[in-house]
């Protein structure tokens, strides 16, 4: 299920896009300020975020540089005010779309989906990490001048992780995407699946890491070194 993280200050338009999204079958996450906001980012898997301009402690421009810095998400931008400067502003901060409050709850979900099509886009199909390369078209993964195999479920999982760099999956949406939702099994099968990836790429490349974010799932990050 597509998650979607809300950030705005206002109780009151957090509950109604929440509602509105929801009901169009989206799963949402909530923060009332960009700093809240961040650390959601950290801790969950979150597909697009909808930002609020004017918010204490961080204003929404600002957020969406740091979100683009880190994140390979859409955002859009949520505000009050319809001036030409303003949404310059935003699309200078990397925002992926603007709307304008009031909105129409069909608006929303018109523009949602239409910044998520974008981003359904053939070059996602293809993740460069460090100097490994994953072509889920068909299924290989090459680094450097190797290619290395992996056994199906593997790969899905790499390339889960893979998919969203620095960003924490959590077991069970881990397990629900690779698995599916009747899988019988435990956590057991996927911390075996984490331990065997990590083992063949250790064997070819320092460049990338899958580190256990404690008491919530795991991640990729990429070596500096």
């Amino acid at each position: 299920m597509t998650s979607i993280l809300i950030v705005d200050d206002d109780t009151h338009v957090v509950n109604l896009v929440g509602v509105t999204l929801r009901d169009a079958g989206f799963h949402t996450y909530q923060a009332q300020d960009g700093l809240t906001a961040l650390e959601k980012l950290k801790q969950s898997t979150i597909d697009l975020a909808i930002v609020d301009v004017m918010m204490p402690k961080m204003d929404g421009f600002t957020l969406t540089k740091k979100i683009r810095e880190t994140y390979d998400i859409p955002v859009l931008l949520l505000t009050a005010k319809g001036e030409l400067y303003d949404k310059e502003q935003g699309y200078m901060a990397g925002t992926d779309d603007y709307i304008v409050k009031p909105f129409e709850p069909k608006e929303l979900i018109f523009r949602v989906q239409a910044v998520l099509r974008r981003y359904d886009k053939p070059s996602n199909y293809v993740i460069q990490l460090g100097d490994v390369k994953i072509d889920k078209r068909n299924y290989e993964i090459q680094v450097g001048n190797q290619h290395l195999l992996m056994p199906l479920k593997e790969f899905e999982l790499f390339a889960l992780l893979a998919s969203r760099p620095n960003q924490v999956f959590n077991r069970d949406q881990l397990i629900e995407k690779v698995w599916g939702l009747d899988f019988e099994g435990d956590e057991r099968t996927l911390n075996v699946h984490v331990r065997r990836i990590r083992e063949r790429l250790g064997k070819v490349t320092s460049s990338i890491e899958i580190v256990t974010v404690r008491g919530v799932g795991y991640k990729v990050e990429v070596s500096s070194r």
